[in-house]
């Protein structure tokens, strides 16, 4: 992706630790983390993220992040119900804890919108796929529950139709 991007926008693509951003304080207009807090190591880190995306804002500056990542892939469909008893992954991005984190750093509310995830429904047998790669890391390929999930799936009718979109979630902030 970053190669993709430094193609597209020569000498803007600049790779760093989200935890110690290369840049002055209030270098910047806007500051976006999209589909980065869910996988920071832990609670400390989603604070460090967000505290340094505050710290580069101007005042007035706005940020945007990503919120509640996983639970906007279950839509609701025959697969979620396969799954719903797997081992659930810790939530990093969650909207509260994420607002909190904002506010300890000077963030204030600015808005909130949803996008649809075009494409990204899955079908039984990308999901029996995405399993076996470990995609769902609470369950490694190879692991007892892994394989019940897959046989399960494998048994769903229509298994190449992919089901609904999921539908993601974003949380603006704007610094005084």
């Amino acid at each position: 992706m970053a190669r993709q991007a430094a193609a597209r926008l020569p000498g803007a693509v600049v790779l760093a630790d989200s935890r110690r951003l290369p840049f002055r304080d209030g270098e910047f207009d806007a500051v976006c983390s999209v589909w980065l807090l869910h996988l920071a190591a832990g609670p400390a880190d989603v604070r460090t993220i967000v505290g340094e995306c505050a710290r580069v804002l101007r005042p007035g500056g706005v940020y945007v992040t990503t919120v509640d990542k996983a639970a906007s892939h279950n839509v609701g469909s025959d697969i979620d119900v396969v799954l719903s008893s797997r081992p659930p992954s810790p939530v990093r991005d969650a909207a509260a804890d994420v607002e909190s984190c904002a506010a300890g750093h000077g963030l204030v509310p600015a808005g909130h919108a949803r996008f649809r995830g075009h494409g990204q429904g899955r079908s039984p047998r990308r999901t029996v796929a995405d399993l076996r790669r470990g995609w769902f890391v609470t369950l490694p390929p190879g692991h007892p529950l892994a394989d019940g999930f897959a046989t399960r799936l494998a048994e769903l009718p229509d298994q190449d139709r992919p089901r609904p979109d999921p539908y993601f979630t974003l949380r603006a902030f704007r610094k005084p």
